[in-house]
């Protein structure tokens, strides 16, 4: 008789990436899902919005799944969510805050039928054969839990997003004593967060941020002041207007994702706010620029945030001066660093005084760094470890730490997107491989832009289009007119007329020649001009535009 103990433990996303945090637990026929993120497109990915995981295998085991569970509110896990409700349902659960962000996300994707749970932390629920507990750890978002999830085969451990802060902003310091009690009773398996695995020591309070801010606003007058960071982070902004009302500044919101964030964090108690401090954008012209404080999004220097538009003058309602103080409160996520630096350089150009980490301490990461991530390791005592939330150098480095800490070797794994890490009575092991990698958004269009569109995007980029445009007889089969050609981002054809011409009796002569063998078949007719074309450019300038015959007939 064949045993079916056996648990899966199978990431969707965030491995060998920072983003797109996705796993399923397996056991038997029932499935739960941790997180269901989005992470933003890679410089050449021309076009996408966002990269979602590739969710088949639970579109194949959807009769399985009993529900999803949220480790907390940022994109990087529960971005997806909205995609993947179009293709699979099943209800979700999660803190409140996490819950509320949710919540915008769906009526922006207009799905409002979703079975949404609440719960809080130190909370247990039961879903089909697994039982989760959502336990309280501190990062720069409200409500974010660890996750010990007991099954029949032992207990699977999510750190979620995670630092050790005890002097946090709301809320209880992390739960270390619960954390505690959960390895003393045995850990099957550890899925630990490696964000910031590189650094060492411990992450700072966020209180260290207050204290900035406070010195940073007590020397601004007479400028007015312009902080960007991320909406999410509810901390960082219950600073910003906790100096600002300190210091008698009115507060503007710039940004829809600032102001959706904001407004569910005041309703649902995690932001508090004097009355009359925040202020409408279009109210600011009644006060001195020693009086405002605008929080804006687009620290990471996003093409249509709102820093960037403000930067580029391009932003309707706010426009630079030299006596704006714009401070950038975050740390670029990897790969953003040149469209930083870019609004940077161009906030600086406007003669405004910018200020961002490199000159003061005004911005903590939300991440535990090694010795905390060492601390959870002691507490855990899991007996298989699997570094997840990170490239492979974060994923190797906290490996070598598992070891240091002493986890057998052999009891590591360094895992894949798609890979299916096996746990029985006595052993784990990767037995294979589900369906698994990036499905990239475009504007309505899921999953329908792929590498060969992306390749054509990239040719485009760097090469430019020739169109060439012929109509020809079909009776006689002769040229009636044409050829015309079209040169669109390859060069500028005013510039370059003895080139275009040149390129045009070349498609005569190709026209002539196959014409001559009574060639009807307008595909090898197509390929013929191509190759003609494409050689006798390429000799002339050195480049390879994509050719594009279109031919008609009449």
């Amino acid at each position: 008789m064949k045993n079916n103990n056996k648990l899966k433990l199978i990431p969707l996303g965030g491995l060998h990436e920072i983003g797109k945090n996705m796993t399923v637990l397996e056991y038997r026929d029932n499935i739960i899902i941790v997180d269901c993120g989005m992470t933003f497109p890679e410089d050449e990915m021309l076009g996408i919005d966002v990269v979602i995981p590739d969710i088949t295998y639970l579109i194949n085991n959807k009769e399985k799944i009993k529900g999803l569970v949220l480790t907390h509110g940022h994109e990087d896990h529960i971005g997806a969510i909205p995609y993947a409700l179009k293709q699979v349902n099943f209800p979700i659960y999660g803190t409140p805050l996490t819950m509320g962000l949710l919540e915008n996300k769906l009526k922006e994707h207009r799905l409002p039928n979703v079975d949404l749970n609440v719960v809080h932390q130190g909370d247990t629920i039961k879903l089909g054969k697994f039982e989760i507990e959502f336990i309280r750890v501190n990062h720069s978002i409200p409500d974010a839990c660890a996750l010990a999830i007991k099954s029949p085969i032992g207990t699977v451990f999510f750190t979620g997003d995670f630092k050790v802060d005890f002097t946090p902003i709301s809320g209880e310091p992390i739960d270390l004593q619960r954390l505690g009690e959960i390895g003393k009773r045995g850990v099957l398996a550890m899925v630990g967060e490696s964000t910031n695995v590189l650094r060492k020591g411990y992450s700072l309070s966020e209180s260290n941020v207050g204290e900035t801010f406070n010195r940073i606003f007590q020397g601004a007058t007479p400028h007015r002041i312009i902080v960007a960071t991320f909406a999410s982070n509810v901390h960082r902004v219950q600073q910003i207007i906790n100096a600002a009302e300190h210091f008698g500044r009115k507060v503007v919101l710039s940004g829809r994702s600032m102001e959706t964030m904001m407004e569910t964090a005041r309703r649902l108690g995690y932001v508090r706010v004097k009355k009359d401090t925040i202020i409408d954008i279009n109210s600011m012209k009644k006060y001195n620029d020693e009086e405002l404080v605008l929080i804006t999004t687009g620290s990471q220097g996003e093409p249509m945030s709102a820093l960037t538009r403000i930067a580029f003058g391009e932003h309707k309602k706010i426009q630079l001066t030299p006596n704006d103080m714009i401070i950038l409160s975050a740390t670029p996520i990897p790969g953003n660093e040149n469209s930083v630096a870019k609004v940077i350089n161009k906030l600086l150009e406007s003669g405004a005084q910018v200020v961002y980490e490199a000159l003061s301490e005004i911005h903590v990461s939300g991440h535990a760094c090694q010795e905390e991530l060492k601390m959870m390791l002691s507490l855990i005592k899991p007996k298989y470890f699997i570094p997840a939330h990170g490239e492979v150098r974060h994923l190797l480095k906290h490996a070598t730490i598992a070891e240091k800490m002493g986890i057998n070797a052999s009891n590591i794994f360094i895992m894949e997107n798609g890979n299916c890490l096996e746990f029985n009575n006595k052993s784990a092991s990767i037995i294979g491989d589900v369906p698994s990698g990036n499905i990239l958004v475009d504007g309505l269009g899921i999953g329908d832009v792929g590498n060969i569109v992306l390749r054509d995007r990239k040719h485009l980029s760097e090469d430019g289009l020739i169109a060439v445009v012929v109509t020809i007889s079909k009776q006689e089969g002769k040229v009636v007119s044409g050829p015309d050609i079209i040169s669109r981002g390859f060069v500028y054809v005013r510039e370059s007329g003895d080139l275009m011409d040149d390129a045009r009796d070349v498609v005569k002569r190709t026209l002539d020649r196959c014409t001559k063998k009574s060639i009807s078949d307008w595909s090898t007719l197509k390929t013929s001009i191509r190759e003609d074309l494409r050689s006798y450019l390429y000799h002339q300038t050195k480049r390879n535009p994509m050719i594009l015959p279109i031919i008609m007939e009449i």
